[in-house]
C-alpha cells in the first residue's frame, strides 16, 4: 500500500455495535466490489458503520460531506495555479479510485443531481472515471469501492436520487437500535451510567412517536450521546437535555413544551 493510501487508514477500531447482519452483508458486498448505499435517519450510525467497516477490511477511507454547492470538480479535481503555472489536483473521488480506497459520499442527496452523475461510470462494469478537463480516463484500482448515504426521511422532488443512480447500488437500511442496545451505545460513548442512558433513550422514544406530528424526525442516538456527554461533565440533566436534545431539534414552542415535559418526566 502506498504512503498516500496509508494516510487514510483508520488505525484505531471505531466503536460499533451490530444491529442486524449488516457486517456480513457489507463484507460480501465489498468482496464483490458492489457499490453500496446506506439509508437511514440522521444520527443512527451510518457513518460510524462505514468507518468501522473500513477499519475491519483494512482499507483507506476517503469521506466527503456533500452539500448543495458541491460541483463535479469538487469531486473529481481541477487545475490549480501555482508559481510554475497550472497543475492538476485530484478530487477525493479520483484519489480514492487511484489508490483503492473506499470513497464515502455522506448525505449524497444534498449534492446537485448534475454533480452526482459523475459517479455513474464508477458504479457499473466500466469502473472508470473520465477526467474530461485533463483528457484522462482513470481506471479504478481493484480495491476501490463507492459508498453513498442519505436520509429517506428528507426525500422530496427536489432532494432525491435519480432512479438511474439508485439502481447502481446495493442498499442497507439503518434504523435506531433496539432499546437495550441503544442504552449500551449511549452509555459507552458518553460515559454516563446505564440508568441515565436508559432515561435518555426513553426521552428519544417519546420524541420518535412525534415524527410526522410536529417533528420531521425524532431524537437521534448521536444527540443522546451529546446529552450524556454534558451530564458526564457535570451539567444538570434537565439543562443538558434542553441544550443537546430539545433546542436543536425544534423551534416550535408547543413542541418544545412537549419535549421538555418528557425530559422532566424522566429526570
Amino acid at each position: 500500500m502506498t504512503d498516500l493510501a496509508s494516510a487514510y487508514l483508520i488505525e484505531k477500531e471505531p466503536y460499533y455495535k451490530e444491529v442486524d447482519d449488516e457486517i456480513a452483508l457489507y463484507e460480501a458486498a465489498y468482496a464483490a466490489r458492489l457499490p453500496m448505499m446506506v439509508k437511514g435517519p440522521t444520527g443512527c450510525g451510518k457513518s460510524r458503520f462505514i468507518e468501522y467497516m473500513a477499519w475491519r477490511l483494512k482499507r483507506p477511507l476517503i469521506s466527503v460531506a456533500c452539500n448543495e454547492d458541491m460541483t463535479a470538480s469538487d469531486l473529481v479535481g481541477r487545475f490549480l495555479l501555482d508559481k510554475d503555472g497550472t497543475k492538476w489536483q485530484d478530487g477525493p473521488l479520483t484519489l480514492a479510485a487511484r489508490i483503492g480506497a473506499i470513497c464515502y459520499l455522506d448525505e449524497v442527496v444534498e449534492a446537485r443531481q448534475d454533480t452526482t452523475v459523475v459517479i455513474h461510470p464508477l458504479t457499473d462494469h466500466r469502473r472508470t472515471l473520465p477526467l474530461d478537463k485533463k483528457g484522462e480516463l482513470v481506471h479504478a484500482h481493484p480495491d476501490f469501492q463507492l459508498v453513498i448515504s442519505y436520509n429517506p426521511g428528507y426525500q422530496s422532488s427536489m432532494k432525491d436520487l435519480k432512479q438511474s443512480t439508485k439502481q447502481r447500488f446495493g442498499a442497507l437500511d439503518f434504523q435506531y437500535p433496539e432499546r437495550d442496545l441503544e442504552i449500551e451505545i449511549v452509555a459507552h460513548e458518553s460515559g454516563v451510567s446505564n440508568e441515565v442512558a436508559g432515561k435518555l433513550v426513553s426521552i428519544a422514544e417519546r420524541s420518535r412517536n412525534l415524527k410526522g406530528h410536529g417533528l420531521d424526525e425524532g431524537l437521534s442516538t448521536r444527540m443522546l450521546i451529546y446529552a450524556g456527554a454534558l451530564i458526564q461533565k457535570g451539567i444538570a440533566p434537565i439543562t443538558a437535555c434542553s441544550v443537546a436534545l430539545v433546542r436543536p431539534i425544534t423551534d416550535d414552542p408547543d413542541m418544545r413544551d412537549a419535549l421538555d415535559a418528557a425530559v422532566t418526566t424522566f429526570f
